[in-house]
């Protein structure tokens, strides 16, 4: 979600600056006027207006590991920011690492700052980044923070993998599954259609469904790729048209074990970027609206939104994490801990490492869970074929 920048009037006379969260400009004065605050002033970080040339292409998450570790590197050397964007400009081996390099450069020789420069693309760099390097750089770490924040994507790439790497092999079963199921009816059940009415019988259900469900596919068989158009737009607008994706978000923490991976993957990268953001020397409610930009689930996102809004009313953010009834007591004790110990930046990661685990943990048990799952749906397709095949031969035999 953007992150909006205001100003607004606390008890009618003291003037207060922060940043928001929210879907929209409407939203985010809504969140404002329910910390009871009187917005002035809202500003959304936008890209404004560049040139066409001056455009960054957006870059991959293994470009942007690419990008900060080589910037990262090079300023721990102590070269210069101009003089190291320069290097890459030059000698990085990607071109969109090298075109991103050469508008950076140019961007800051005009006079801007590193973080200002990045906050003109933030949907190439992301609000975690932007708002990461700011801190960075006015601390004078930026170095520092670029490591930080390698490590954190670092992360988040990891974890990608781990659960594309578990839904990789039924997603491949499933697409296996399903082609031959359609050569199958398409081709083997209409070869044995003249021999099945050869037997004047009645046949058996099964082998009618099968049989009629060939003649159809071949007669018209291009419903096949606007079947599977159909399900690549449903498939989108589930992910992408608000409404549906709140509706999926809510179903898929009803499923046991999928929840699971849902929740503790949102919860891990929520709180390494708390982390991260909390060890650069943010201000701890912006740590908060900084993670809670990385909650890809809708209902998650809006229940920890509506805690950070008690964080900014003065509630310790343990009590606040708590009140939304959705975050492990594990999580909520170390938080806590952390709070009450003056060590919140140690629980911190500690809390990390402990949903790193517990991510491990769920993803491997899915992962065995996965190969009798897709034995039992192969194995129904054969039995359901070779029923459809072999029934009436048997019906045959036997009278």
């Amino acid at each position: 979600m953007p992150i909006y920048s205001y100003q607004a009037l606390k008890k009618g006379k003291e003037v207060v600056k922060g940043e928001v969260t929210a879907s929209n400009l409407k939203d985010a004065r809504d969140v404002i006027r329910k910390m009871g605050l009187v917005p002035t002033k809202i500003i959304e970080y936008t890209e404004g207006k560049i040139n066409k040339s001056e455009q960054i292409k957006p870059l991959s998450l293994n470009e942007k590991i690419d990008f900060i570790s080589t910037l990262q590197i090079l300023l721990s050397s102590g070269i210069p920011a101009v003089e190291s964007l320069m290097f890459m400009e030059q000698e990085a081996a990607r071109k969109k690492i090298r075109e991103t390099s050469r508008i950076l450069k140019t961007q800051i020789m005009a006079g801007s700052t590193f973080a200002d420069t990045m906050a003109r693309f933030p949907k190439v760099f992301g609000y975690i980044f932007i708002g990461l390097v700011k801190a960075g750089e006015e601390s004078g770490e930026l170095e520092k923070t670029l490591g930080r924040i390698k490590d954190l994507l670092t992360k988040q790439a990891n974890i990608k993998a781990k659960v594309i790497g578990t839904m990789m092999y039924p997603t491949f079963v499933i697409c296996l599954a399903f082609v031959i199921s359609i050569v199958m009816l398409t081709f083997v059940f209409p070869a044995f259609k003249e021999m099945f009415e050869m037997q004047e019988k009645t046949l058996p259900l099964i082998t009618t469904l099968m049989i009629n469900a060939g003649d159809y596919l071949k007669t018209y068989w291009y419903t096949i790729p606007i079947f599977i158009i159909f399900l690549g737009v449903f498939i989108y607008m589930i992910f992408n048209w608000e409404p549906a994706k709140r509706v999926f978000d809510k179903f898929v923490l009803k499923i046991p074990l999928i929840s699971n991976l849902v929740m503790y993957s949102n919860y891990s990268n929520f709180m390494s970027v708390f982390s991260v953001s909390y060890d650069a020397g943010i201000p701890i409610v912006d740590c908060l609206h900084l993670a809670v930009t990385t909650l890809t689930n809708s209902v998650l996102r809006n229940k920890i939104s509506s805690a950070i809004i008690k964080v900014q009313q003065g509630l310790q953010v343990s009590q606040a994490l708590r009140s939304t009834k959705i975050m492990p007591k594990m999580l909520l004790f170390m938080v806590a801990t952390g709070e009450q110990s003056g060590r919140l930046g140690d629980m911190l990661e500690k809390a990390v490492n402990f949903l790193d685990k517990t991510l491990d943990g769920i993803i491997d048990t899915i992962t065995k869970m996965i190969e009798p799952v897709m034995l039992i749906v192969i194995g129904s397709i054969v039995l359901v074929m070779a029923l459809a095949l072999y029934l009436p031969l048997f019906q045959s035999y036997m009278t």
